[in-house]
């Protein structure tokens, strides 16, 4: 059976619901046979790779490890969902200092283990935080690591279907920037509605104002009301498209999403944002967000935001002074 590489892939947090169903997700799309599961909690870490064996993937060869080493040695390409899990009545904000401090772990082992790496992808919250984090110790180029930042533009699309009673798949182009949370930088002006442009419905009686509004605001609290729901956060969302990011790194079909991305231009820098990024085998590229105005303040509005997390990360002490940070990772402009 063919697969689209043969390279070693390594899932970190792989005991994990999103982690299962990323080494799930990845066998079905036939990426690459060769997949390692990694996780600290052993017995739950066997359990999944018993599943996995269970499928009887054809020509699948998969190990699991809770040795650090071991996972990350010879993989070209990894996807971490290796932090705590965001439970009820949190922010993504509220993981930051415990997350912050396994991302700077990650970044050190993968310099360590797998300097050669090719792609990572970096899914656990606040994921533009942990990300930067991740590239900056691991010493890869910006291109490198990005981070899954998708997800409220598939809500926002997923909320405009539902309220015009369309398959989403006729609603295109929706999307969100900057940070992955409840500051995001919610975009009209790109999107259409069975090819009606969303900015010529809204303020109509067919999408009021108002329902514009408390319809954004469902996207913001889209995780919020997962676990409101079922419990616990999502995870089959951020495992599937996830692993449509380390697809197009691996050569497969572009993403059609945006993704977390190292920016650093003369507005925006030395910051990890969810951006319009090209994502190929020779790593992710950063493309300029255009918008209205408006649109362009709410982008403002969110990298500002996104600061203020890195700058508690770098008081923190997980983070060195910006001014330091190509002493730390010379690849870093």
């Amino acid at each position: 059976m063919n697969y689209l590489t043969d390279k070693k892939l390594t899932i970190v947090g792989a005991a994990g619901m999103i982690g299962s169903n990323m080494a799930q997700t990845a066998l079905m799309m036939r990426l690459t046979p060769n997949i390692c599961l990694y996780d600290p909690f052993a017995p739950a870490l066997e359990g999944v790779a018993e599943e996995m064996f269970h499928c009887s993937f054809e020509g699948a060869n998969i190990t699991f490890t809770s040795n650090m080493e071991e996972a990350l040695t010879g993989a070209e390409y990894i996807v971490s969902s290796g932090g705590a899990a965001r439970k009820a009545g949190m922010t993504r904000e509220d993981l930051l200092k415990g997350n912050a401090q396994i991302a700077e772990q990650l970044g050190k082992d993968i310099r360590k283990y797998c300097p050669n790496v090719k792609h990572v992808v970096i899914i656990f919250n606040p994921a533009d935080i942990t990300g930067l984090i991740t590239l900056l110790y691991s010493g890869l180029k910006p291109s490198q690591v990005t981070t899954l930042a998708a997800l409220d533009s598939t809500r926002l699309q997923s909320e405009l279907a539902k309220h015009f009673h369309v398959a989403q798949s006729e609603v295109k182009n929706t999307r969100t920037y900057g940070g992955h949370g409840e500051q995001m930088a919610v975009f009209a002006s790109t999107a259409t509605v069975a090819g009606t442009p969303l900015t010529d419905l809204i303020g109509t009686d067919k999408l009021t104002n108002e329902d514009w509004d408390a319809l954004k605001q469902r996207v913001i609290q889209g995780g919020k009301h997962i676990i409101d729901l079922r419990g616990r956060s999502s995870f089959q969302s951020p495992a599937y498209v996830s692993i449509e990011m380390i697809a197009a790194a691996m050569g497969g079909p572009a993403f059609r999403w945006p993704a977390g991305v190292y920016v650093n231009t003369k507005e925006f820098n030395h910051i990890m944002m969810a951006s319009e990024v090209n994502i190929t085998t020779e790593g992710a590229h950063y493309k300029v967000v255009e918008g209205t105005p408006a649109e362009h303040a709410e982008l403002v509005k969110s990298y500002q935001h996104l600061c203020t997390l890195r700058d508690e990360v770098i008081a923190m002490g997980v983070l060195p002074a910006i001014d330091k940070w190509k002493e730390l990772n010379p690849n870093i402009d």
